[in-house]
């Protein structure tokens, strides 16, 4: 069949090509990024600046805060695990000087119900009903939160040293606070600690794929931004805020609150508020005398709905929305840090492509195989963009390797690599939901708290983690 004076096989052959030619250039780019933090990671080890401190995690378990603390926890319709959080969380943490804020929605009694019940009549918990209908946003209910703080500051006279902020479905580490305290105490205005999502055996490709993404990001992505001065993201979870570093955040806003209603991830923006602001912002690796990280751990989703819908919220907050609102900060290190951010619609476009190349190239094999054409002639560019393509793959995926073992052993490790293609997969897919989404947004849609449900709790199960004992 000819067209244009071309036959459709060379049409083919074409388009291959200058797939082959974008793609490779841009996944090319990206391996050079990630080798830029490897090797900045790799001169901290040989320098003992990234060193993961041995601490004895009774011993913080066990000593009051020095500075009084209020642990936020936003909910939504969160009654199978905030029971279990909560009682987790005051069992592991016996100081004295603290108190658990938990955010709940007039609209949402048995979330209500479920606190209360865990409650136990500990005086440090402190229930807040949200005076509207949920869901609204999670930054508007911690925003709550932050009201019922002040009002009880004005009424007993005493102020709190920090905030730490926790979701309903967290499992905390006994140490987690007190490590905190101590961090906060010494100067720091931000931290944050690891978050370690748990494998889950009964989902091995979905909600266990977390565990290769926090082990790399929270052991040498935010090891090489805290060495290196920049602002840190907050996770939302395991992370920790002074209280005069959230006085500035409310200046700086001008309403009163610390955070905007209207953000899809006021947690990523937390930390970034707080560095633009002059605050000193920490990330802290520290280990057990068992040899298990501090961190807070937790069951992610397990569905591909579900994981889908959350990185569609992460990708549209984090790099659209993160556009808008933050901006590029200061400096060449800060935007470059920023541009990694902000990275993941383009990366789920880039990935297309790849995965689209593999049809194409599995189709044009099979014609020619049958007699119709000719394979594809490969330029000397494309042959070098192929084989550095294919060496940064290699290093890629025994990076990722080499953290998820180091963490969860080798079997997790092993898995890490066989759920590349999964983990692609739902990046191009929560990649085209968010530009959506964001588009949406910019025709007047209101945004809402689309958050994923849990069902299962880490704290009601025999774990590895000293966390659960």
């Amino acid at each position: 069949m000819l067209f244009w004076g071309f036959e459709s096989w060379q049409w083919l052959a074409i388009v291959q090509h200058e797939l082959l030619l974008f793609a490779g250039i841009f996944f090319l780019i990206g391996a050079i990024d990630d080798f830029a933090v490897d090797l900045a990671w790799i001169w901290l080890k040989l320098t003992g600046r990234a060193r993961t401190a041995t601490i004895d995690r009774n011993a913080f378990r066990g000593s009051e805060l020095r500075k009084s603390s209020a642990i936020f926890i936003p909910t939504w319709r969160e009654h199978s695990v905030i029971g279990d959080t909560v009682r987790h969380a005051l069992g592991s943490w016996p100081q004295t000087n603290l108190r658990l804020y938990v955010g709940c929605y007039r609209n949402d009694p048995r979330t209500i119900t479920a606190v209360i019940d865990a409650a136990n009549n500990d005086p440090r918990l402190r229930i807040v009903i949200h005076d509207r209908d949920g869901p609204s946003t999670k930054a508007d209910c911690l925003n709550r939160l932050y009201e019922a703080l002040c009002f009880d500051e004005r009424r007993s006279g005493v102020r709190f040293g920090s905030v730490v902020f926790h979701d309903a479905e967290d499992m905390v580490d006994p140490a987690g606070l007190g490590l905190l305290d101590r961090t906060i105490a010494s100067g720091a205005d931000f931290v944050q600690l690891p978050v370690e999502p748990l494998p889950q055996p009964e989902s091995r490709w979905m909600g266990s794929h977390y565990c290769e993404e926090f082990a790399e990001a929270h052991g040498k992505a935010m090891v090489v931004r805290d060495a290196l001065g920049v602002a840190l993201p907050a996770a939302g979870v395991g992370c920790a805020v002074s209280r005069e570093a959230l006085d500035q955040l409310c200046k700086r806003r001008g309403d009163g609150t610390p955070f905007a209603a209207e953000s899809l991830t006021e947690d990523y923006e937390l930390g970034l508020g707080v560095a633009e602001a002059g605050g000193n912002c920490r990330f802290v690796r520290a280990r057990g005398q068992d040899g298990l990280l501090i961190a807070t751990r937790a069951y992610f989703p397990a569905q591909l709905d579900t994981v889908v819908r959350q990185k569609t919220r992460w990708v549209h907050g984090i790099a659209l929305q993160g556009w808008d609102r933050t901006g590029w900060g200061g400096g060449p290190v800060e935007a470059w840090m920023r541009a990694r951010d902000r990275r993941g619609p383009f990366t789920a476009l880039i990935l297309l492509v790849g995965y689209t190349l593999l049809f194409l190239s599995a189709l044009g094999w099979g014609l020619t195989a049958l007699g119709y054409g000719e394979p594809m002639a490969l330029s000397p560019l494309v042959k070098w963009l192929l084989a550095l393509n294919f060496a940064a793959f290699v290093w890629r995926t025994l990076w990722r390797f080499a953290f998820t073992a180091r963490e969860y052993g080798l079997d997790e490790g092993l898995m890490a690599i066989l759920r590349i293609p999964v983990t692609n997969i739902i990046a191009i897919m929560a990649g085209r939901r968010a530009v959506f989404a964001y588009a949406k947004t910019l025709f007047g849609r209101t945004i809402e708290w689309d958050k994923t449900p849990h069902d299962s709790h880490p704290a009601r199960f025999h774990l590895r983690s000293a966390g659960a004992r």
